[in-house]
C-alpha cells in the first residue's frame, strides 16, 4: 500500500509562499485555465481519473463515490477521504440534511486542507455543495497535489518536476520512449509499459509492443497495473488516443500512483527482509530449544528410571543370585552409563551455544521447562552417582555376608553331625538297669564308667554351646535356611538337656549301690580316665583338621599355616601319651594273666578301646597331610590375589596422577591461551585427541579391576586409587576439555557476530588475565570493577550494579571471561530491536495498526508468513476488522518484552 500518512504531517512542509518551490507551483496550478476545463474531453478524463483516485483511498474505509461532483456535496465523504489519506482525525461531521449542515462539513474539510499550508483560490464551500463540477475537480486536484505529488523528490527536484525526472530516469533505457511532459509523451502507451517493466519485468513483454498500436499498449498497461499493482484504472485508452493533448492533471495523477506503488514496494521489500531475518533467527533458536528440551527430558527420564534400580537393596538368598546382580551392575557401568555421560556433556555444550546465540541476537536468555535446567540435570546426575556408589558398596558387603553365611551354615552342619554321632545311643545307655544284677566289681566298673561318661559329657558342653552360638548368628544374619537350622539346634539342645537329666539320675543310682560294692580295678579306671581326654583331644583334632576356613589376605593364611605347624609339633608328645595309655591296658592284661584272672571282656570303665584310640590316631595321621595340601592351595590363591592387587596398583598409580596432571594443564591452558582463537581451538582439539588416545590405559585398568572383583578381592593396600576414583577423574577430564573447547567456540561465535577483531579479543583476554589474580578463569566483583575502570569506564554504584546484572544475572558473585566478552561486544555493537520490527510490520500493513493474513502471505516467504499467522494474536483495537492480527505484541514478544 502507498504510504500517504507521512505526507500529512504539518511540521514537515509549509505552503502559501513559505516553502521553496512547492508553494509557487501550487499557486500556479490553482490559477488554471478555466476555458480549457470546459473542454468536454479533458473534463471527462479528469472526472474518471479523479474519481478512481478517490475510490482507491475510500475503499480502505469501506466506501466509494459514483459521481464526483454529487457525492462530495454533503462533505461527509470528503472529510472521510481526508482522514484516510492524512491519517489524522477531522472534527466530528454534522449529520443533518440541511444546506447549512453540508456547508459546515465542507468548510471543515477546506479548513483542514488550508491547515496544511495549501492556498485555496476561488474555491468555496457553497460551490462544492451546489455541485459546481469545475470547482469540485479543482479542489480534488489540490488534494492530489498536496498528498500525492508534493512529497515526490528526485535529485533535488520535487513535486511535478521531481515526478517528471523520476519517469525520465526510469524509462531512459527503453526505445521509442521520450518522456518530456505529462500529456503527449504518454499517448502511445509505451511509457506506462516501460515504468511497469522497469520494476516488474515479469509482468510485461516489452519487446512485443508496437508504437503504432497505442490502444493495445495503453490497455495492456492499465490492466496489468490494476491486476498486479493494485492501481485502479483511472484512464480510458480511447480518450487518450483520440485527444490531441491528453489532460495533464489526469496523466500526472495516474503516474503518481505508479511512483507511490513502486516506492512502497521497495519499502515493503526492505521491511520483509528485516522481518525474515528476525524470524529466521527466532525459528533457529526455537529449534535449538526444542532439541535441548527433548535431550534433557530423555536424560532425566533415564536418570529417574535408573536411580530406583540402584537404590533397590533387596538382597538375594544365595551367592549365585548376588553374583548375577554384580554382573548386571558391571553391564550398567560398561554399556549403559558411558553414552549417557556423553549426552550430558553434549547437553551442556548445546545449552551454552544456545544462550550465546540468544545474547548475540538480542533475545532474552533461554529458560528451560521447570525441572530441566542444567543444574537440575547435574543434581540428578549427582544423585545417580551417589546411588551408584551406595549400590556397589552394598553389593560387596552383601556378598561378604552371604559368603560368611555359607561358611557358618557348613560349620553348623558339620558340628551338628559330629555331636549327633556322639549322642547316638547315649540315651539308651543311660537308661539301662544293669547295676541291679551286677557284682561289686561290676558296680565299681559301672561307677567309673559313668564318671568317665560325665567327663566326656562335660567335654562336649563346649561343642553344644558352639552349635547354639552359630545358630544364633545365622538367625541374626538372616540366613535363608534358618528354620531348618533352628529346628536342628532345638533338637540338639533338648536332647542335651535329656542327657544331663539321665546322667544325674544314673549317677544317683550307682552311688546308692556303691556302698554295697568293694573294690574297683584301679588300673582299668586309670586307663579310662586317661583315654577319655585323649580321645576327646583326637576328636577335637579331627574336627579342627576338617574345619572350613575363609581368608582374604596372605597374612591370614600364613597365620593358619603357623597354627597348623604348631599343632604338628605337638604330635610326638601325643604319640607318647597314646603309647602310655595303651601300656596301661597292656599292663592290666599282664597282671590278670599273671594272677589267672579271667577278664570278662572290654574295660568295664570306658568304651574307648585301644582299637578306637589306634583308629582315631590313624585318622588324625591321615588328616594332617590333607590339611597341609588345603592350606598350601589357599596360600597359592592368596599369592595370586596379591599379584592382582600389585598389578592393578601399579597401573592405577600411573593413570591417577596422569589424569590430575591433565586437569591442571587444561586449567592453565584455558587461562593462558595464546595466538588466535582458531589456533587455540586447534590446540585444544589436538589436546583433546591426545586425551582420547589415552583411553586404552583406562580399558586395561578396567580389565584388571574386573579380575580383582571376580577374585572377590575387597581391598588393596598398595594404592589409594580405586576404580571409582579413576572413572570419575576420567569423566571429569573429558567434560572439562569439551567445556573449554565450547568456550573458545562461543568466543569465535561472539567475535564473528559482533565484528570484534583478533587484536581486540587478545586485548580483552590480556586485560581479563591481568585482573584474574587467582588464575581461575573468573573474578569477583572488586576485581571486575578494577578491570572496567582500566578499560575506561567511569563507574558509579548504580552503573556498576547495572553492568553486574548483565554479566552476572544469577548473582553468583563471579564474572567469567565469556560474560566479559559478551558485555564488551554488546556495548560496542548494534542489533535489531522490537521497535524496528514493529516499524517494519507497519510498512507492510500500509500504516495500519494491524495486518491481515493476506498481506503477510503477499509480502513474506510462505514458511515465515505462516509462522507469523500462527503466533499473532487477534487485533483488539477500535479500528479492528475481521481477521486483523496484532503485529505489535508479536514483535515485542520476540524480544522478551511481553508474553506472546
Amino acid at each position: 500500500m502507498v504510504d500517504y500518512h507521512a505526507a500529512g504531517q504539518p511540521a514537515s512542509y509549509q505552503y502559501g509562499g513559505n516553502g521553496p518551490g512547492i508553494g509557487d507551483y501550487m499557486a500556479q496550478e490553482d490559477d488554471w485555465d478555466r476555458d480549457l476545463l470546459l473542454d468536454p474531453a479533458w473534463e471527462k478524463q479528469q472526472r474518471k481519473t479523479f474519481t478512481a483516485w478517490c475510490n482507491s483511498h475510500l475503499r480502505k474505509a469501506g466506501t466509494q463515490i459514483e459521481n464526483i461532483d454529487e457525492d462530495f456535496r454533503d462533505g461527509l465523504k470528503l472529510m472521510l477521504l481526508l482522514e484516510v489519506i492524512s491519517g489524522e482525525r477531522l472534527p466530528k461531521p454534522e449529520r443533518g440534511k440541511m444546506r447549512v449542515h453540508k456547508i459546515n462539513n465542507v468548510n471543515k474539510a477546506l479548513d483542514f486542507i488550508a491547515s496544511k499550508g495549501v492556498k485555496l483560490v476561488s474555491i468555496g464551500a457553497e460551490e462544492i455543495v451546489d455541485g459546481n463540477a469545475k470547482m469540485t475537480l479543482g479542489m480534488i486536484w489540490t488534494i492530489i497535489l498536496r498528498f500525492a505529488i508534493q512529497d515526490i523528490s528526485v535529485e533535488e527536484t520535487s513535486a511535478k518536476e521531481g515526478l517528471l525526472l523520476w519517469c525520465q530516469r526510469k524509462t531512459a533505457p527503453y526505445k521509442n520512449v521520450n518522456v518530456q511532459n505529462f500529456h503527449i509523451s504518454w499517448k502511445d502507451g509505451l511509457a506506462f509499459n516501460a515504468l511497469i517493466h522497469r520494476h516488474r519485468p515479469e509482468l510485461i513483454e516489452y519487446d512485443k509492443l508496437r508504437k503504432d498500436d497505442p490502444v493495445t499498449n495503453l490497455n495492456n498497461a492499465f490492466e496489468v497495473a490494476e491486476k498486479y499493482l493494485d492501481i485502479p484504472k483511472m484512464l480510458d485508452a480511447e480518450d487518450i488516443v483520440n485527444t490531441a493533448r491528453p489532460d495533464e492533471k489526469a496523466i500526472m495523477t495516474y503516474v503518481s500512483s505508479f511512483y507511490h506503488a513502486f516506492s512502497g514496494a521497495q519499502k515493503a521489500e526492505t521491511a520483509a527482509n528485516r522481518i525474515c531475518k528476525v524470524l529466521a533467527v527466532n525459528q533457529e533458536n526455537e529449534h535449538l530449544m526444542e532439541d535441548y528440551e527433548k535431550l534433557a527430558s530423555d536424560l532425566l527420564e533415564w536418570i529417574q528410571r535408573t536411580i530406583p534400580w540402584l537404590e533397590n537393596r533387596v538382597p538375594q538368598k544365595t551367592m549365585q543370585g548376588m553374583q548375577q546382580k554384580l554382573e548386571d551392575f558391571r553391564d550398567y557401568r560398561r554399556v549403559h552409563k558411558p553414552p549417557k555421560v556423553q549426552e550430558k556433556c553434549q547437553l551442556e555444550i548445546n545449552f551454552n551455544t544456545l544462550q550465546t546465540k540468544l545474547r548475540l541476537s538480542n533475545r532474552p536468555a533461554f529458560m528451560p521447562s521447570e525441572g530441566k535446567m542444567v543444574s537440575d540435570i547435574n543434581n540428578g546426575w549427582q544423585h545417580l552417582e551417589q546411588a551408584e556408589k551406595g549400590f556397589e558398596e552394598w553389593l560387596l558387603n552383601e556378598m561378604r555376608r552371604l559368603e560368611r553365611l555359607e561358611h557358618l551354615g557348613q560349620k553348623f552342619r558339620q558340628k551338628a553331625s559330629i555331636h549327633e554321632s556322639w549322642t547316638e545311643g547315649k540315651e539308651a545307655m543311660l537308661k539301662q538297669k544293669d547295676y541291679e544284677t551286677a557284682t561289686l566289681s561290676d558296680i565299681k566298673a559301672l561307677i567309673r564308667k559313668h564318671e568317665a561318661f560325665e567327663s566326656d559329657l562335660a567335654a562336649h558342653q563346649d561343642r553344644v554351646e558352639q552349635i547354639a552360638a552359630i545358630a544364633q548368628e545365622l538367625n541374626e544374619l538372616d540366613y535363608y535356611d534358618s528354620p531348618s537350622v533352628n529346628a536342628r539346634c532345638q533338637k540338639i539342645c533338648d536332647q542335651w538337656d535329656t542327657l544331663g537329666s539321665l546322667t544325674h539320675t544314673r549317677r544317683e543310682a550307682l552311688e546308692k549301690t556303691e556302698k554295697q560294692l568293694e573294690t574297683i580295678d584301679q588300673l582299668h579306671l586309670e586307663y579310662a580316665k586317661r583315654a577319655a581326654p585323649f580321645n576327646n583331644w583326637m576328636e577335637s583334632a579331627m574336627e579342627d583338621l576338617q574345619d572350613m576356613f575363609i581368608v582374604h589376605t596372605i597374612e591370614e593364611i600364613e597365620g593358619l599355616i603357623a597354627a597348623h605347624d604348631q599343632f604338628k609339633s605337638t604330635l610326638p608328645d601325643a604319640d607318647k601319651e597314646r603309647e602310655a595309655i595303651l601300656g596301661i591296658q597292656s599292663e592290666a592284661q599282664k597282671i590278670a594273666d599273671y594272677n589267672n584272672i579271667k577278664l570278662s571282656g572290654n574295660n568295664p570303665y570306658t568304651s574307648v578301646t585301644p582299637q578306637i584310640i589306634n583308629s582315631k590316631w590313624e585318622r588324625v595321621q591321615q588328616l594332617v597331610p590333607k590339611r597341609d595340601h588345603a592350606l598350601q592351595d589357599e596360600q597359592s590363591k592368596q599369592q595370586s590375589n596379591e599379584h592382582l592387587r600389585r598389578q592393578f596398583a601399579s597401573q592405577a598409580n600411573i593413570v591417577g596422577p596422569w589424569i590430575q596432571t591433565k586437569m591442571e594443564e587444561i586449567g592453565r591452558i584455558s587461562i593462558e591461551m595464546n595466538g588466535t582463537l582458531e589456533d587455540q581451538l586447534n590446540h585444544l582439539k589436538q589436546y583433546e585427541q591426545s586425551i582420547v588416545d589415552y583411553k586404552p590405559n583406562i580399558d586395561v585398568l578396567e580389565q584388571q579391576h574386573q579380575l580383582i572383583q571376580e577374585a572377590l578381592i575387597f581391598d588393596n593396600k598398595h594404592t589409594n586409587y580405586t576404580m571409582e576414583h579413576i572413572r570419575v577423574g576420567w569423566e571429569q577430564l573429558l567434560t572439562t576439555i569439551a567445556r573449554t573447547i565450547n568456550e573458545v567456540e562461543n568466543q569465535i561465535l561472539t567475535r564473528d557476530a559482533k565484528g570484534i577483531s583478533q587484536e581486540q579479543m587478545q586485548e580483552f583476554r590480556a586485560s581479563f588475565n591481568h585482573f584474574d589474580k587467582k588464575r581461575t578463569g573468573s573474578m569477583d566483583t572488586d576485581d571486575y570493577r578494577a578491570l572496567l575502570i582500566s578499560t575506561g569506564y567511569s563507574l558509579g554504584d548504580a552503573e556498576f550494579n547495572r553492568i553486574m546484572s548483565v554479566v552476572d544475572p544469577n548473582n553468583s558473585g563471579v564474572v567469567t571471561f565469556q560474560a566479559f566478552i559478551d558485555f564488551m561486544s554488546r556495548e560496542t555493537t548494534d542489533t535489531d530491536t522490537a521497535d524496528q520490527v514493529i516499524a517494519s510490520f507497519k510498512v507492510l500493513a500500509g500504516d495500519k495498526n494491524y495486518i491481515t493474513a493476506e498481506e503477510l502471505r503477499r509480502e513474506l516467504p510462505p514458511d515465515q508468513a505462516e509462522y507469523c499467522i500462527a503466533r499473532m494474536a487477534p487485533y483488539q483495537g477500535p479500528d479492528a476488522i475481521p481477521g486483523a492480527l496484532d503485529y505489535k505484541s508479536f514483535s515485542t514478544a520476540l524480544y522478551g518484552e511481553s508474553d506472546l
